[in-house]
Formats: structure tokens, sequence, C-alpha cells
């Protein structure tokens, strides 16, 4: 009877496990996609992210401000082997990249539920979370930790724009 119970056990662990990997998976960022807009001191935003397809999903991002672009930024999550990572570039016009060639900021998810995703980037300084609040409501909340230590917060809410 011992046995059976470590047995059941033992089983009962392995489907929680498994229950919580595919829930960290690119699948569960389905909730992102639309074309996302708001106005913003920093100009008029637009984040637009595909449905996933195969192990990824697909972002990009444009600030514009009085008719010309502020920057740009290309996102891709892709499934790692446990969870998804944010790979994130950005751009001035002109596409001039900001990062290296070959170091993209990565950030794996630290936490992916139901309508909300979050991602941190390596060095544990920036932490980006995407919420999804209804149908056609999404937060993006940047936080980034300065030099000084301190963690400041910039909540972008976007609308789905809708044609």
């Amino acid at each position: 009877m011992k046995k059976l119970s470590v047995i059941i056990i033992v089983l009962l662990a392995c489907l929680t496990l498994q229950a919580q990997n595919k829930q960290k998976s690119v699948t569960s960022l389905a909730f992102m996609a639309g074309d996302w807009r708001l106005k913003h001191k920093w100009g008029d935003m637009q984040e637009l992210w595909s449905a996933p397809y195969g192990d990824n999903v697909m972002g990009t991002f444009r600030c514009v401000k009085d008719g010309k672009v502020v920057f740009y930024e290309f996102m891709v999550v892709e499934q790692g082997p446990d969870v998804p990572v944010l790979k994130l570039r950005h751009f001035n016009k002109g596409s001039i990249g900001w990062e290296e060639k070959t170091k993209p900021l990565s950030m794996p998810a630290i936490d992916v539920s139901n309508n909300q995703a979050v991602f941190l980037s390596i060095d544990k300084k920036v932490k980006i979370t995407y919420e999804r609040i209804g149908a056609n409501n999404m937060d993006c909340i940047l936080d980034e930790k300065g030099k000084d230590g301190k963690w400041t917060k910039e909540v972008f809410s976007y609308v789905r724009f809708k044609n």
C-alpha cells in the first residue's frame, strides 16, 4: 500500500510539473495578439503583436511624435527550454540599432498566467509586464532599476485599434 501511495504522489507531481510547463509556453501569450495604440508624452505609440505561430510570437513597436519617428522596437518571444524568452532590439530612424548586432536584450519569462506575462532581463535591471485588461485594453508595465538602485515604473495603457 505504501508503494502505491508513493507512486501516486510521484505521478501527481509529474502531472503538476507538466501542467506548469504548458502554462509557460508561447501559446499562453495569445492574449497579446493585436494592434495596440496609445497617446503618450513621448509621442503616439503603436505595438503590434502576432498570434503564436510555431515556437514564437513576434512584435513591433513604434513611437511617432509630430509625424516623425522617435524610435522603433522589434521583439520576438521564442520558446526556450523551460520558458518563453523575450528578445528585444531598439532602432533609431533609419533602422540604426542600439544594441550590439549579436546581443539583443534577452528577458526570460518569470511568470506566465491567464492574460499576463512577466519578463525579467538577465541582469535583473528591467522587468516588462504585459497584462490584458478586458477585450480592448492591455497594459505594458516597464520597471527599471536605476544606477542608484531605485526602481521606476512606467505604465503604458494600450487600447486595441480597430480599422
